[in-house]
């Protein structure tokens, strides 16, 4: 039996034990080997009826995520991005067989690991309490010493933030950072996940050294920004 417009979430080592595969945008997903390779797939997703549909696309994205989050608690996965489909059954095989070699290595690049992701939100110096009884040269000489007060701040921040950015670097080698200047950067890690404590306490130390930003720390997921 022929297999038509599979919608492929994941491509992962072919399993030697049973996984639990949920249920994706519309249907139960199924596993299609080619070797030592496999693709979680869904069969007869119609791309272009969700993209005339903006309530079932946002569903469709939503589902997509819980699907390679569901998997990637049970094994390794190559998470592909939304929209990847394959016209038919013996498309994706070959596919698979063409580029086995190369997905068996990344496979192997994040055997255990999760990204984890370090939001990094520059917090903002408050505003001086300016009394309506101030004269014009107090009011003067108020704003001048918080400006002056804030160049400081912004340039401590500034130093703060590659101090951070070192020191992750330093204690991981696999990071991608999205800076941001003047708002909310990022700084994604590929961490093995039994490394966690090792993390959380690292995280804390960030938090020590950058008192002047809000550091947050998200929990484990597959490794979106890595593959």
């Amino acid at each position: 039996m022929k297999l038509y417009n599979l919608y492929a979430y994941a491509f992962l080592k072919t399993p030697k034990q049973i996984l639990k595969l949920p249920v994706g945008i519309a249907s139960p997903v199924l596993l299609m080997a080619s070797g030592k390779i496999s693709a979680l797939v869904e069969p007869d997703v119609c791309l272009d009826a969700l993209q005339k549909d903006n309530e079932r696309l946002i569903q469709a994205v939503l589902s997509h995520d819980r699907v390679i989050c569901e998997l990637f608690q049970q094994t390794t996965v190559l998470p592909l991005r939304f929209g990847t489909s394959f016209l038919e059954g013996d498309n994706l095989l070959d596919h698979l067989g063409s580029n086995s070699e190369e997905y068996q290595e990344k496979l192997q690049q994040l055997q255990g690991k999760g990204e984890y992701i370090l939001k990094c939100i520059p917090r903002k110096l408050e505003e001086p309490v300016l009394g309506s009884e101030m004269t014009g040269r107090q009011y003067f000489l108020v704003k001048k010493q918080h400006y002056q007060t804030q160049q400081n701040f912004y340039i401590l921040q500034a130093t703060e933030w590659q101090k951070v950015v070192h020191l992750v670097t330093d204690q991981y080698q696999s990071t991608i950072i999205n800076a941001c200047p003047g708002a909310e950067s990022r700084i994604y890690l590929l961490v093995p996940c039994q490394d966690e404590p090792f993390l959380t306490n690292h995280f804390l130390n960030w938090q020590k050294v950058c008192p002047r930003w809000e550091l947050q720390l998200g929990q484990v997921s597959p490794p979106y920004h890595f593959i």
